[in-house]
């Protein structure tokens, strides 16, 4: 029996166990599965680890998605995660290119998967307050939003969260060094029913703060003279 003769529920169940780039191979070797790699019941859960990713046409968004994971630890990457005056020129334009892909991106998902249940942005530094107020509004049943190391996630996040986010059950904002303890209890009054996470936010060294650089240069100076 060839595969091709199986119905379309059996198709789509083979699928499933597929990554992106084996489900795209296969749907280009006839008509019959190239339909079932469009099927949007196909894309419920989306997994990606780097952002040249969210720029193959390997995938399909739709509103059968539930479940998206932007998720990236890699060495050219973590040039994203320090503080913007430590940056050269080039590492600034490597930065600013990821983050208008991931902008791009993001704003898709609010257009196209309003669905959306969990979301996990981790390790991902080009993820901005925008971002999350734009995901938040068009997408109304998001239960869970992990947002580890966005280092560029501020207050405004939160406060969106206050505001938009009625079905949120669960929100880590773990190593996001620009949140403040203020912030964060503003959520737990206002959303009680919000499991919050925060572990190592609000104390840590902010991104882009003069002050805080002009410290720890003087401190690096005071162990140069030691």
């Amino acid at each position: 029996m060839h595969i091709t003769q199986l119905n379309r529920e059996c198709l789509l169940h083979l699928f499933s166990f597929l990554d992106k780039n084996s489900r795209k191979n296969l749907a280009k070797t006839c008509h019959k599965l190239l339909e079932v790699f469009q099927d949007p019941l196909l894309w419920s859960l989306l997994n990606f680890h780097s952002p040249v990713e969210l720029k193959k046409d390997n995938f399909l968004l739709g509103p059968a998605l539930k479940h998206l994971s932007i998720c990236w630890y890699s060495e050219r990457v973590k040039v994203c995660n320090i503080e913007d005056w430590m940056k050269n020129s080039l590492q600034k334009d490597f930065c600013k290119r990821h983050e208008n892909t991931v902008s791009d991106f993001l704003l898709d998902v609010c257009n196209r998967c309003p669905n959306l249940l969990s979301l996990t942005l981790s390790g991902c530094g080009h993820v901005t307050d925008d971002c999350i107020l734009q995901l938040l509004k068009n997408c109304p049943n998001l239960k869970s939003l992990r947002l580890e190391n966005c280092v560029q996630i501020t207050d405004h996040t939160l406060e969106a969260v206050t505001l938009h986010g009625a079905s949120l059950r669960t929100l880590h904002v773990d190593f996001c060094r620009n949140v403040t303890q203020a912030g964060l209890d503003r959520v737990r009054e206002k959303c009680p029913s919000v499991m919050l996470r925060a572990e190592r936010s609000a104390n840590m060294i902010p991104d882009s703060k003069p002050e805080k650089k002009l410290m720890l240069e003087k401190a690096s100076r005071k162990l140069v003279q030691l």
